[in-house]
């Protein structure tokens, strides 16, 4: 064709080039805005942030020094109380996940509306509380490397242990790739993926109580009670995590908390009524029922009721993590969202403190007390070492840090479903 109807030809360069510049042209306005958003903001958040980040650092050097001088020397464990403040805080942090995984189900899982708001919040704390408790356990054994090895070529089909490890595993895979599709907006998928992931957490919840309740040689945890307890129990943390983290979290942005997000919460301190009376009905049948059973379960009670771990047991655990969040979740009814903050916070530090009780206490009595062997009179001592605490420090701040970081990262977990 002649004149002005000849078509002229593309110039591929020209056409690569432009393409190039469009790429580029989005990918900075995308890192332009997500650099602003961070700058954004306030000054309590970068305090936080580089406490928290700091707090790890330190928590991090205690634990690979502990390895360089040998756990023997580093902490406050023995051969007669081999579980310390380490396995305590990843129990700690494996409940709060778990509780969180079956919370963040009952709305985008089993459809209760009231629910779905948190879903997202829920989900990604699940993960965090989880990576943070695997954090734990890596500085607590020894050879951490050689044990997920061993784990996938010489499985123990046998071992509680080993089917715990593999379960949390699974758990951890099916709730980061819950979240993934979360935040596609995918939600067929991440129901699937969530309704695998409450199966797989509950099944590795229940097996972590079993590691416990099937011990013989350990009378105060020996019996079908924990497997139900630890279910119930985090269920119950779960409601105190993602209340508290909500309403950190709308702190942190200084944002205004939309009615759908108030009902939710509103929702979630009822179910938090509910699992506290449950977990208080639990606790009394425990007692009553170890008072008549053999000599070292009746002796382990004693130092829990009028012992050395009774001020534990009644002031942090039952006044702190129970009773006082129960008055204050039930006079508020779930609607005054500072006292529901004030109790889910005192349920949080308490419930660290059952979880303690519960691991160092079950090992307190020596294994031959009812035989009369005299080698250890009494309740065996146990106090966590500097390198422990740096370590348990290090699981906090690693939670603390990675919510603050989420929260900027993911713009305070919207949903679209309220």
């Amino acid at each position: 064709m002649n004149g002005s109807n000849e078509m002229k030809p593309v110039n591929t360069s020209d056409l690569m080039k432009d393409l190039s510049q469009s790429f580029k042209s989005s990918f900075l306005t995308h890192w332009y805005s997500t650099l602003v958003g961070y700058l954004s903001g306030t000054k309590s958040f970068y305090i936080l942030l580089a406490v928290g980040a700091l707090i790890v650092y330190g928590g991090a050097m205690a634990g690979l020094d502990a390895m360089r001088i040998g756990y023997r020397h580093a902490y406050g464990v023995t051969r007669e109380i081999s579980w310390g403040i380490l396995i305590s805080t990843y129990v700690f942090f494996v409940v709060t996940s778990t509780g969180l995984c079956i919370v963040s189900s009952i709305g985008h899982v089993f459809g209760v509306k009231d629910f779905m708001p948190i879903a997202k919040r829920a989900v990604f704390l699940s993960i965090v509380t989880i990576v943070a408790g695997f954090t734990v356990i890596l500085f607590e054994i020894e050879n951490p490397f050689r044990m997920a090895l061993y784990n996938v070529i010489s499985p123990g089909l046998t071992s509680n242990i080993w089917w715990m490890g593999t379960l949390y595993g699974a758990y951890m895979i099916f709730m980061i790739i819950e979240f993934i599709f979360l935040q596609l907006e995918n939600h067929k998928f991440a129901t699937y993926a969530g309704l695998a992931g409450l199966l797989s957490g509950i099944a590795a919840h229940s097996n972590l109580g079993a590691i416990f309740g099937m011990l013989h040689g350990r009378e105060y945890w020996y019996g079908p009670y924990l497997p139900v307890y630890f279910i119930a129990s985090a269920l119950m943390s779960g409601c105190a995590t993602i209340i508290f983290f909500t309403w950190l979290g709308y702190k942190i942005t200084s944002e205004k908390m939309d009615r759908p997000m108030v009902r939710s919460l509103e929702a979630i301190s009822k179910l938090c009524i509910l699992m506290i009376s449950i977990v208080l009905f639990l606790i009394i049948w425990k007692i009553i029922t170890g008072l008549v059973g053999g000599p070292g379960k009746v002796e382990a009670l004693k130092a829990m009721l009028i012992g050395p771990y009774a001020f534990n047991f009644w002031v942090l655990e039952i006044m702190i993590g129970l009773l006082i969040p129960f008055a204050l979740f039930f006079t508020s009814k779930g609607k005054n969202l500072n006292t529901i903050f004030i109790a889910s916070a005192m349920m949080m530090f308490g419930i660290f403190f059952m979880r303690y009780d519960l691991v160092v206490l079950g090992q307190a009595v020596p294994v031959f007390y009812e035989l009369g062997v005299n080698e250890y009179k009494g309740i065996l001592p146990y106090m966590p070492s500097f390198h422990e605490i740096a370590i348990v420090l290090l699981g906090m701040a690693l939670t603390g840090t990675s919510f603050i970081l989420g929260e900027k990262v993911f713009r305070g977990h919207k949903s679209e479903i309220h």
